[in-house]
């Protein structure tokens, strides 16, 4: 007897792709790798195990748990492989900060800004100037800024994809700030592949590079899309501005560097980022245009060779054509996930009708998921991965659109009700998940959403794509895309825009998703009510506080610069905002999420001074919380528009049991900028009190310690955060016997150009038996006063293999 075709969907497929969808993720959930002898073993059971389940066909159970077992192990062992194959590519840590000369050859879309150029590279040779050969075989993603002092008029170097150069690199470990929210650096480069990043060296005792030779034929997509993304560029920069250009460069070539923060924000904030980049709704418009051409085009070869319909039929030739150039439209465009996914299933469906089968929408979907993690295991790290599955699922089980009406004003009716339906029902089901990945979802999506879709996927894209073979059209598709950005900027400014909650764990996240999931789905109401009880805890959920009396110190990664989180039981407040980072700045990439996180709105806001590594991200904080109690040690009337009080030594106030008080600058006058800088007249400020105080000092030096030590004798500290990120300057060996801290914590950067911290404080500290901390090796830094000689750091809280661990 034959087996039907929904068996061997329902007892092999359906757990074969289970399996692999399990065994994938169960993978990156390792803490460590193993060596690559033992994910061989893995493959070697789960290959007898498939070969097992292949041999007893339909005669028990066992083929569909050992079939879905057999795809979770080669799975996982897949994965784990290729895990290790990375690591062996990554720069060593004693290669980790090396100058060296090499030969790099430019092999992806590089990423042009006002002060330099981003690209990725492969190393063919490189050698320190002892001449050791640096072993080196990934990508190598390379910072090439305009020299210092500069002609800023003069564009950065035009690297081009192909082209081989010669020069001095100085090269890092992949490595970016461990926080417990907010971007994750080290996991997108991970996933990017990036063995290793660096900076061209071309100023002072470093010869400027050179070219060797341009061989154009090495990276033939890339090259295309540089050129079309230059193009895109040289026509619309100059007349329309950075957020036309940037969007239509997006659109084209998937490029979305060029659009301004600004924009970015507004784009957020109206729940539009999947229009922005390429996302399946694009290529799915693509893939239908595109075999309806191939289909006339090849009737059109049959009618002049009718041999050929017969050896390949028009619906083969359309779906087979219109699959392949879908393809090539995602890669162009830089094969992101959504674009990943909508190609996969794709191919998925068009290979099941040209085969005479249908399969249920669930193994459609399942199919494509499985495809995708086959692909790029490392892309489930990617919010957008979860995002494009969850609504092509929520899409799938609406089922299909009812039968349209005949009349032409009954069809577009119809055609707009399905649209407003569909967009309110994936807003509900994304709802929880977009909370959960980044904290905040629009309220305001549905309305831009219904404006925007068809804006840009009906008129805008198809136009940006046009310019390609007809340049003309990109003057209009920037007039397009200007209105858009005004229209999206008005709804971003509207009350209530966007609805903010704290981070929840991730159980009650699950629950909430499954709940949104119920909500829309087509099933009676007495169960879709069961959905409100689900998303009801995570609604609900308050992250804890400190006790009445007690408070907690929460000192970011940021990199060279500070940045502090104090929290009461009902109070928050910030010190110092961090530096500047790439084009952003601390406060909007680091403390922003985290207060978001905490549901946390900061009572008060201390700016220590006016440094850059201290202050860049003042404007930030102001804008996000205007209503703040603002101190600072200088006028901070040129950074912000709202009234800063003066941080004089005396005052204080308490929150919830607990004492804030200024310890200095003794008058607001006191230690007015010199030469360098105005460290000396920084806010240090206490809260709490005894050993189970937290000091913070921003960059004071020796000698206001000195001061502070005589004019408060009985001062102590459980928490001291040192002065000036360590620096030999700060910190000295009176001022650590007068507190006697029992843990002190330096906030500084990986590898930083001043050696913060210096050798000779790190001696103070280790003379002393202090258990301490710096964000560089240790991460985001977390101190309770419960518990004052305990430093937890989140390096060492959350382990992944990709991650990389705080040195012993």
């Amino acid at each position: 007897m034959e087996a039907s075709p929904w068996w061997g969907v329902r007892r092999l497929w359906v757990p074969a792709l289970l399996g692999w969808v399990a065994g994938t993720l169960a993978q990156l959930a390792q803490p460590a790798l193993w060596p690559l002898l033992a994910y061989g073993a893995v493959a070697a059971v789960g290959a007898v195990l498939l070969a097992l389940a292949i041999g007893r066909g339909r005669q028990s159970r066992w083929p569909t748990v050992a079939v879905g077992c057999a795809a979770a192990l080669l799975a996982f062992a897949s994965t784990g492989g290729r895990a290790v194959d990375h690591t062996q590519r990554v720069l060593a840590r004693a290669w980790d900060g090396a100058t060296v000369q090499a030969v790099w050859r430019v092999q992806d879309l590089p990423a042009r800004h006002a002060d330099g150029v981003v690209f990725d590279a492969t190393l063919l040779s490189a050698h320190t100037p002892q001449g050791d050969a640096v072993p080196i075989a990934g990508v190598v993603r390379l910072t090439w800024r305009l020299a210092p002092g500069g002609d800023s008029r003069v564009g950065p170097p035009r690297v081009m994809p192909g082209q081989t150069w010669r020069g001095w690199l100085r090269l890092r470990a992949p490595r970016g700030l461990a926080n417990p929210y907010g971007f994750d650096a080290e996991a997108w480069l991970w996933r990017e592949g990036v063995a290793a990043t660096g900076s061209v060296l071309h100023s002072g005792r470093w010869a400027a590079p050179h070219p060797l030779h341009d061989e154009q034929w090495r990276h033939p997509v890339a090259r295309a899309r540089t050129l079309v993304r230059d193009a895109i560029v040289e026509r619309l920069a100059a007349p329309n501005g950075a957020a036309a250009t940037g969007l239509i460069a997006a659109l084209v070539t998937g490029d979305q560097g060029a659009i301004p923060a600004a924009d970015w924000a507004a784009i957020r904030a109206t729940g539009v980022a999947h229009l922005v980049a390429i996302s399946g709704l694009h290529v799915t418009m693509f893939a239908v245009l595109a075999t309806a051409v191939v289909g006339v085009v090849w009737r059109a070869v049959g009618r002049r060779w009718p041999r050929w319909l017969l050896t390949c039929p028009v619906p083969v030739a359309a779906g087979v054509g219109g699959v392949g150039l879908a393809l090539a439209y995602a890669l162009f465009a830089g094969w992101g996930v959504p674009a990943q996914r909508t190609v996969t299933m794709l191919a998925v469906v068009v290979a099941l009708q040209l085969s005479g089968r249908r399969w249920p929408w669930p193994a459609v979907w399942l199919a494509a998921m499985a495809a995708a993690l086959a692909i790029d295991p490392w892309a489930v790290l990617q919010p957008g991965f979860w995002l494009s599955f969850v609504a092509v699922g929520v899409l799938f089980g609406l089922g299909p659109a009812p039968a349209p009406e005949v009349s032409m004003a009954a069809r577009a009716w119809q055609a707009l009700r399905q649209l407003l339906t569909v967009q309110v029902l994936i807003t509900v089901a994304l709802a929880p998940l977009t909370l959960l990945l980044f904290g905040q979802v629009s309220l305001v999506g549905l309305v831009a959403n219904a404006v925007a879709i068809p804006w840009v996927t009906l008129v805008l894209t198809p136009l940006a794509l046009a310019g390609v073979m007809l340049p003309l059209l990109w003057d209009w598709a920037a007039w397009l895309a200007r209105a858009l950005m005004v229209l999206l900027h008005g709804m971003a400014q509207w009350p209530w825009a966007v609805w903010e909650r704290p981070a929840v764990p991730l159980p009650l996240a699950a629950l909430a998703c499954l709940g949104a999931v119920l909500l829309v789905w087509r099933l009676p109401w007495r169960w879709r009510a069961w959905g409100a009880w689900l998303l009801w805890p995570a609604l609900a959920f308050q992250p804890p506080a400190p006790a009445h009396g007690a408070f907690e110190v929460l000192l970011p990664d940021v990199g060279q610069g500070s940045a502090a989180i104090v929290r009461t039981a009902r109070h928050t407040l910030v010190f110092d905002s961090g530096p500047p980072l790439g084009r952003s700045d601390a406060a909007e990439r680091v403390l922003l999420p985290w207060l978001r996180a905490l549901g946390a709105q900061p009572t008060a806001i201390v700016i220590s001074h006016d440094d850059s590594d201290h202050a860049a991200g003042m404007a930030t904080l102001a804008r996000r919380y205007p209503g703040a109690q603002w101190w600072a040690s200088f006028d901070a009337a040129p950074r912000v528009s709202i009234p800063v009080q003066h941080c004089a030594a005396g005052a204080s106030w308490e929150w919830d049991g607990v004492r804030f008080v200024f310890l200095h600058p003794p008058t607001p006058e006191y230690g007015a900028p010199g030469p360098d800088g105005d460290n000396a007249r920084s806010c240090v400020l206490l809260v709490g009190s005894g050993e189970q105080a937290a000091l913070l000092t921003g960059d004071i030096t020796q000698a206001e310690e000195a001061a502070l030590i005589a004019a408060y004798p009985h001062l102590r500290a459980g928490l001291l955060v040192a002065a000036h990120h360590g620096s030999r300057t700060s910190t000295s060996a009176a001022w650590l016997d007068r507190l006697q801290p029992a843990a002190v914590a330096i906030q500084s950067g990986w590898r930083n150009r001043y050696g913060h911290p210096h050798p000779d404080v790190v001696q103070r500290l280790q003379e002393r038996s202090l258990t301490w901390a710096n964000t560089a090796t240790c991460g985001a830094i977390t101190w309770r006063s419960e518990a004052s000689a305990s430093l937890s750091c989140e390096r060492q809280r959350v382990r992944r293999y990709w991650l990389t661990s705080a040195p012993d």
